[in-house]
């Protein structure tokens, strides 16, 4: 089992020195759900709902989130990403809709962190959008999916 990096020798949070590390192409895709009543979701898909398009206030709020995760996560290093696309689908016979962020970076560390708060952040919207007809939507099964790049290369959920 690896070690903890974001630990020193003393047990002291600390940031991890990436200085040394090359620069490569790097990618990461997370994912998650959320869970809301039927009707909730037809109104999201008809676009039906008084503070507008849902799922396009949640796109921009996601990469909006995903650019300032180093600001909210303590220990991330600030990142110049090149490209972040999310993606939505949506089940209706499951009242869920998925949300799929992918992100890329040419770094010295990986993006897994701003995929993820990329997911989390849409799907937060998607709540704070709808919250007025449906507060108990679930959001769920949030997890990186693939991330290649960098020393410890591909890996695949």
């Amino acid at each position: 089992m690896s070690e903890l990096t974001h630990f020193n020798q003393s047990g002291e949070a600390h940031m991890v020195d990436v200085g040394d590390k090359d620069v490569t192409h790097r990618t990461a895709i997370a994912s998650g759900s959320i869970h809301m009543q039927a009707s909730t979701l037809q109104l999201i898909l008809q676009g039906g709902h008084k503070k507008g398009d849902v799922l396009g206030i949640a796109r921009i709020a996601a990469i909006m989130g995903c650019k300032k995760t180093s600001e909210l996560v303590p220990l991330c290093h600030p990142l110049a990403l090149t490209h972040v696309d999310i993606e939505f689908n949506t089940d209706e016979s499951d009242n869920r809709i998925d949300c799929y962020a992918t992100v890329e970076t040419k770094g010295q560390t990986g993006v897994e962190m701003e995929a993820l708060m990329a997911v989390q952040v849409a799907l937060l919207t998607i709540y704070d959008m709808c919250k007025a007809v449906d507060k108990g939507m679930v959001m769920s099964n949030i997890q990186l999916e693939e991330k290649k790049g960098g020393k410890s290369g591909h890996w695949k959920r």
